[in-house]
């Protein structure tokens, strides 16, 4: 076994994966405390270097991936994306790039890549992201047609919250999510307007109960695809692993001919 195989074969071990989390979630921590005055006049120094030294083991790390696999490495986009992390983490924050240094919480993002169920959820969203824009162009033509006739019937009267397409939009969004669409928009307009609730119950109907709904059945059901996918190729790894196993027994047997 070549030297790359043994250190490929470290890098998916379950220890450095382990060890990886922990630098991450302690790195999670680190920039939090970042943003707390008291404890950076205390201890800014060592805050400042305990990040530094979280940034160089996970740039070692992916420099020992890049060797170890080669080309191979960018065949997977959970690869890529700990590489795109860890490449702005060593951008310099200058003046001009200050947004970069905000970004570092990015690397939080890691223990995903790092952990398979968190791996799981993330691909299973990925999954369902074909079915979501069929739902999502349902749910634009929806605001759509319900922005166009809220702004007619009550903009002349309520122009902060259907005065433009826009402001529409927005108070149906707020409607949508049942922030505050009661006693905030809903019974206001109905005191001019007492059958606005013909318009507003059913968009609510739609919106939140079918269409929110329809996406939430979507993502847990490409998830669930997902977990049967893992679970058939564990089962399928397992069973070569046996059949493995009896062929080599058989071969150590004594031949009876």
């Amino acid at each position: 076994m070549t030297f790359r195989e043994k250190l490929a074969g470290l890098l998916d071990s379950a220890r450095v994966r382990n060890f990886i989390i922990g630098v991450i979630l302690f790195n999670a921590v680190i920039l939090g405390m970042e943003t707390i005055d008291s404890i950076m006049a205390t201890a800014g120094p060592l805050i400042v270097l305990l990040d530094r030294i979280c940034l160089a083991i996970f740039t070692i790390e992916i420099a020992a991936k890049l060797y170890a696999w080669g080309p191979r490495f960018f065949r997977s986009g959970w690869n890529i994306f700990d590489f795109i992390i860890v490449g702005i983490s060593l951008v310099p924050a200058s003046q001009g790039l200050s947004v970069l240094r905000a970004l570092r919480i990015l690397r939080v993002l890691r223990v995903m890549s790092a952990a398979p169920r968190l791996r799981r959820v993330v691909e299973g969203f990925i999954t369902a992201l074909p079915g979501m824009g069929s739902v999502f162009l349902l749910m634009g033509l929806i605001f759509y047609i319900g922005s166009v006739m809220s702004t007619k019937l009550f903009g002349e009267t309520f122009p902060d919250w259907f005065g433009s397409l826009g402001r529409s939009a927005y108070s149906l969004f707020q409607i949508m999510t049942l922030e505050s669409w009661s006693m905030g928009i809903v019974r206001p307009v109905m005191e001019v307007y007492p059958h606005a609730w013909l318009f507003f119950v059913p968009f609510i109907m739609v919106t939140t109960f079918a269409v929110v709904n329809l996406l939430v059945g979507l993502i847990v059901n490409s998830m669930q695809d997902a977990h049967h996918e893992e679970d058939a190729a564990a089962t399928s790894d397992y069973r070569d692993e046996v059949l493995a196993r009896l062929e080599a027994i058989e071969k150590r047997l004594p031949d009876k001919k």
